[in-house]
C-alpha cells in the first residue's frame, strides 16, 4: 500500500531527512524554525511522531537524544505519490500524463531521450 500523501509541514520534515540523512528533534527544528525559536519543540515533536507512525520514518539514539531518519526514499515517495495520482485521475493510464508533459513542452531532449531508453528496455 503506498505511502499517503504527506501535509506541508510533514514534507518538510522529510526533505530534512532526504538531504541530511539522520537528524535529531533538535536539529529537525532549527532547520525548520531557526535556533532562536524553541517554542516549536511540542509541533517537531508531532510531526516526527506521525511520520514514525505513518512508517516513514525510523527512530534510533544519536547519544542521549533521539535520532530520525527515512524509511523511505524521496523517489519511492514521489513514485508512490505518481502512481496514486495515475490510478485516480486517468484510471491507471499514464499515457495521458505522458503526453500531456510532452505537448506542454514539459520534458527535455535529456528526459525525452531517457524515456525512448526506458521504453526501448535498455534503461535499467
Amino acid at each position: 500500500m503506498p505511502p499517503a500523501a504527506l501535509a506541508n509541514a510533514e514534507l518538510s520534515v522529510m526533505e530534512l531527512l532526504w538531504d541530511h540523512g539522520t537528524m535529531t528533534a533538535r536539529q529537525v527544528q532549527d532547520r525548520l524554525y531557526g535556533e532562536s525559536d524553541r517554542s516549536q519543540h511540542g509541533t517537531v515533536q508531532r510531526l516526527l511522531q506521525r511520520l514514525e507512525d505513518k512508517d516513514l520514518v525510523k527512530r534510533g539514539k544519536t547519544g542521549a537524544a533521539n535520532s530520525f531518519s527515512a524509511r523511505i526514499s524521496r523517489e519511492e515517495y514521489a513514485g508512490a505519490q505518481l502512481e496514486s495520482l495515475v490510478e485516480r485521475l486517468t484510471g491507471g493510464s499514464i499515457a495521458p500524463l505522458l503526453a500531456h508533459l510532452v505537448d506542454q513542452r514539459r520534458l527535455g531532449r535529456a528526459e525525452l531521450r531517457r524515456l525512448r531508453e526506458i521504453l526501448d528496455g535498455s534503461g535499467s
